[in-house]
């Protein structure tokens, strides 16, 4: 049976696991903002959060936490945690890596004293749709965004 491990990344981890899953989640996003955004992530531990799954020793997963006070679509409270990424590598899906790192989640923001945990995926990932139901949340709207570039 395959033994996952769930670490938190702090500011004196070896970032580069996590920035290589990263940049397969978001592969439109340059190398040097992934760099910006992870350093401003792992600087600020009491509104942010990385945590990195390991299965059997590999680094196979990561969930990105913060606490947002902005209105957040479908919650009734402030601050929220919010999952602002969730990545397991294809190889390693469907064996417990979301459910341990959403779990790491929960603690995260029961640590913080929050009453909601929140997500949000495009309409056509269906699979991180069927993910998030699997994980136990609900599906709070559907929206799609327009603007005018002025």
């Amino acid at each position: 049976m395959s033994s996952i491990r769930v670490e938190v990344l702090t500011a004196r981890g070896d970032p580069q696991p996590w920035l290589a899953m990263r940049a397969r989640l978001w592969p439109d996003c340059p190398a040097q903002d992934h760099l910006r955004e992870a350093e401003d992530m792992l600087h600020d531990p009491a509104r942010t959060g990385v945590a990195i799954a390991f299965l059997d020793g590999a680094p196979v997963g990561f969930i990105e936490l913060t606490l947002r006070t902005d209105y957040v679509t479908g919650c009734d409270h402030s601050p929220v945690a919010f999952i602002e990424g969730l990545w397991t590598e294809p190889d390693a899906r469907r064996q417990g890596v979301a459910r341990a790192l959403v779990a790491h989640a929960v603690q995260w923001a029961r640590l913080r004293k929050v009453r909601e945990l929140a997500s949000d995926t495009q309409l056509d990932n269906l699979l991180s749709q069927a993910t998030h139901q699997a994980l136990g949340f609900t599906e709070t709207e559907r929206v799609v965004a327009y603007k005018i570039t002025l």
